[in-house]
């Protein structure tokens, strides 16, 4: 677990003893959580640009795409677009890493840039809040006989905010906690 998790994280326990009794977050703690899920989400692109780098050993793309899918909730789906059909389609998380080590490119570069936080938290019948993160992706794929392909992609990511509990020397102790959902796809231009 990088350390800005790790802070968060321990914020977010810090807090979990009020928080449990709202139904609404302040500013300030709402602030927390807006944070963590920005921060695993950056992890995230991190995570993709490593599993589609072609220099990237096996064993080493299969340790990430490990700690990759625990960001996420279980069942989530990624989409996959490109510019020559307007369909967009979707795989689970795990064949969504598999299928991006496989493309059939010498090299592939993945960025993601301008993410930021779009919409409120908004509670769910069980406790559980939901929001969305929007990105853009800029996909490079190139190969030594001269075949390119590149494009940017609009996506949301939804995320859940759900209270978990954790013992910690004979203690019960609740927070929050931030996963990723879907990730839809929502635009894509050259």
């Amino acid at each position: 677990m990088k350390k800005t998790t790790v802070i968060a994280f321990l914020i977010l326990l810090g807090w979990s003893s009020s928080l449990h009794a709202q139904t609404n977050f302040d500013p300030g703690r709402k602030q927390a959580i807006v944070s963590l899920a920005l921060e695993k989400v950056k992890d995230l692109s991190k995570y993709i640009s490593i599993i589609g780098n072609k220099d990237t050993q096996f064993s080493e793309a299969q340790r990430v795409m490990d700690r990759a899918e625990e960001l996420f909730a279980a069942d989530s789906e990624m989409g996959v677009s490109s510019l020559s059909s307007e369909e967009v389609t979707y795989y689970k998380v795990r064949e969504y890493f598999e299928r991006l080590m496989a493309l059939n490119y010498d090299r592939v570069e993945i960025k993601w840039y301008d993410i930021h936080y779009v919409s409120d938290l908004e509670q769910q019948p069980d406790g559980t809040y939901v929001g969305v993160i929007t990105i853009y992706q800029r996909f490079e794929g190139t190969s030594k006989d001269g075949m390119s392909y590149r494009d940017t992609t609009k996506k949301d990511i939804t995320i859940y905010v759900k209270k978990k509990e954790t013992q910690i020397a004979g203690r019960i102790i609740e927070f929050w906690d931030v996963l990723l959902g879907d990730i839809r796809v929502t635009e894509t231009s050259a």
